[in-house]
């Protein structure tokens, strides 16, 4: 996104990643009739049991964090 911001052409990137240079002018939206919707993370796995501990905390942080409102 630095060259992106810097005048060299274009970036794709997550929404909350352009926030800012969006609203103060550094970037434009372009093509933005085939921008896909985006609904949102989704983590699957196996199953509940024996969850290795570096999943657990994922979900865990996932949880406590929820989704972000727009």
């Amino acid at each position: 996104m630095i060259r992106a911001t810097a005048g060299f052409g274009l970036t794709y990137v997550m929404e909350d990643q352009a926030e800012r240079p969006l609203a103060d002018g550094r970037l434009v939206r372009v093509l933005t009739d085939w921008r896909p919707p985006f609904s949102g993370c989704h983590l699957y796995y196996p199953s509940r049991r024996q969850l290795s501990p570096a999943v657990a905390v994922l979900l865990e942080a996932l949880r406590y964090h929820g989704p972000r409102s727009a």
